[in-house]
């Protein structure tokens, strides 16, 4: 089967895009990759890296409001549509899968006019513009969130890698722990604003530095890597460990009892997998889509929210300290989260592109 993937810009497109790649080749290890992006997303690093071909397309952002750019926009679609009928022609592709972000417009619109089958998954609970195109001609519409609302969607959860979807953090803690220079008996709060960082969780973590040591918290702070160099507190405790980038992010996930993130659907969903009780602080621009995405887990008394305009370091000290305090809570939260998202949503989504863009039942 020859598969052709799209998807880039940021790793909420990325990582179930790469994740549906590892599936596709764990059912059948014939199945002939191509994966498509842009030339200015995180996809030109992860993708090789992953040691998957990578083929790009000229970007073309959709506006949102009228301006100049909507008079270049059909030339500037029709060049990146030819770019994409080229690929897809190469490829000789049987089916694409579509993940979102800019560049998903023009593959679509291509394998559309070439009537190759096409699957999309959408990973926020409000889609994004290219999957709202993308789901009007799709064979197959997969959603992580049941509130999405794209017409005969399949709820499938997000792709995800094996190492997260069977990570146990039970088991896994020990290991990860010592890889972290972190003790055993420590209690440890995992801060991650994803991979490009949250001025406002790094901010609020390290003004409240000083009371979690003091309350026996240790802090493991991912701050990214576009924010390592100013996310460094004056004093630091030797609680504190501070890290730009997690290659392996079930390695953080073992080795934490709670965590402070923002919610974007990737994070969520992992977090509620492995069952890692979760302070979410959503995005406050968009379309409100991270908000949307922690609610299932708030609901089942999986994680808290906290709006981003809220998330003071006292807040973060109360939060904090209110949870470690009380013994069964984190328990209780771990179990909650545990139960609200699938684990097999890359293998199913893998298995909608191996049959073609048609329902199957793996």
């Amino acid at each position: 089967m020859r598969v052709v993937l799209v998807g880039g810009g940021t790793t909420g497109h990325i990582s179930p895009m790469l994740a549906t790649c590892e599936a596709l080749k764990d059912l059948d290890q014939g199945t002939q990759i191509t994966c498509v992006g842009t030339a200015v997303g995180l996809e030109t690093t992860l993708v090789p890296e992953a040691g998957f071909e990578l083929a790009l397309v000229d970007p073309v952002p959709l506006p949102r409001q009228i301006s100049t750019e909507l008079f270049t926009l059909p030339a500037r679609i029709w060049t990146s549509q030819h770019q994409a009928t080229e690929i897809l022609k190469k490829a000789q592709a049987e089916v694409v899968v579509g993940f979102g972000g800019y560049v998903c417009v023009p593959v679509y619109l291509a394998a559309w006019r070439m009537r190759i089958p096409t699957v999309v998954h959408e990973a926020n609970a409000v889609p994004g513009l290219a999957n709202r195109i993308g789901s009007r001609f799709a064979k197959t519409v997969c959603v992580t969130f049941a509130s999405t609302g794209l017409k005969d969607q399949v709820v499938t959860g997000m792709p995800m890698r094996q190492g997260i979807a069977t990570l146990d953090r039970a088991q896994a803690r020990t290991e990860a722990r010592r890889a972290l220079g972190i003790l055993d008996d420590d209690r440890v709060l995992l801060v991650s604003g994803g991979s490009q960082g949250a001025l406002r969780l790094n901010e609020a973590t390290m003004g409240a530095l000083a009371s979690l040591d003091a309350a026996g918290i240790r802090v493991l702070h991912v701050t990214g890597k576009g924010n390592f160099e100013t996310a460094e507190p004056i004093v630091a405790p030797d609680s504190y460990v501070r890290l730009p980038y997690v290659e392996k992010m079930e390695q953080a996930y073992a080795a934490a009892d709670l965590m402070l993130a923002r919610s974007g659907a990737a994070t969520v969903t992992e977090t509620a997998c492995v069952g890692l009780p979760t302070i979410y602080v959503p995005l406050p621009h968009g379309n409100g889509e991270q908000a949307k995405n922690a609610a299932d887990v708030i609901e089942a008394g999986g994680g808290i929210l906290i709006a981003d305009a809220d998330l003071t370091s006292e807040r973060l000290i109360v939060e904090v300290t209110k949870l470690f305090a009380d013994e069964d809570a984190l328990t209780t939260m771990s179990r909650a989260a545990r139960g609200v998202t699938p684990n097999d949503a890359a293998i199913r989504v893998a298995g909608f592109a191996l049959a073609g863009g048609h329902s199957c039942h793996l």
